[in-house]
């Protein structure tokens, strides 16, 4: 699990996005969310799933004026109420009141093309042990070992405490995170390290790294 590559381009997508949202010119409502992201690193916009996730009672994947205020306002974002309201306008296309959740994060995530998608989706199937479509513990037991790691060597941490570790480098600022990724998150996480990476064959060799595929 050598993620020192995802984290070097993680740094890079950070400082990229803050200085884009410092150099004062006019951003379209959506672009400047998704930089307001960025700055928070590759979990950004899945902190905003997720606070969005928590207040879908229903399963609909719908959200209200209310609720998509109420989510970017919960992880901190910076958007004001003229910014948060154009992009509801935009997204309600019905103009029911209502707009989708899933249609709205993937317009927010960096467009990828199908190479990208193909080899991030290699990774989450290996990690994916038995099939469910989400990353848990059990999963990575069955496909990594941690006896090599000098912190389970030394005693410092349990096979379980290491390997929870892993996956919480996904749910960094999530307002509740689980030890559960699910194959959304995945492709949110991997969207937005791609931003930071312009040849392709380079963002397949990061994760072909990463994950040993």
């Amino acid at each position: 699990m050598n993620r020192q590559d995802p984290f070097s381009k993680e740094a890079e997508l950070k400082n990229k996005a803050r200085r884009e949202l410092a150099n004062g010119l006019e951003k379209d409502s959506i672009y400047k969310l998704r930089l307001q992201c960025f700055s928070r690193g590759a979990t950004g916009i899945l902190g905003l799933a997720r606070s969005f996730r928590v207040m879908d009672d229903d399963g609909s994947k719908t959200l209200s004026l209310e609720e998509f205020t109420k989510g970017i306002i919960d992880i901190g974002l910076d958007a004001n109420e003229s910014d948060i309201q154009d992009m509801f306008n935009r997204f309600d296309t019905d103009g029911n009141g209502t707009i989708n959740m899933t249609e709205f994060l993937m317009k927010l995530r960096p467009p990828m093309g199908s190479s990208r998608l193909n080899i991030i989706n290699k990774a989450f199937s290996k990690l994916d042990a038995n099939g469910d479509g989400q990353i848990t513990i059990a999963d990575l037991k069955n496909v990594y070992s941690v006896q090599d790691h000098p912190k389970y060597l030394s005693g410092e941490m349990t096979e379980d405490e290491i390997l929870l570790n892993f996956l919480k480098n996904f749910e960094a600022g999530a307002p509740n995170p689980d030890g559960v990724v699910t194959k959304e998150e995945f492709e949110n996480y991997y969207a937005s390290i791609s931003a930071s990476i312009d040849n392709d064959a380079y963002f397949d060799l990061v994760l072909r790294r990463a994950y040993k595929l």
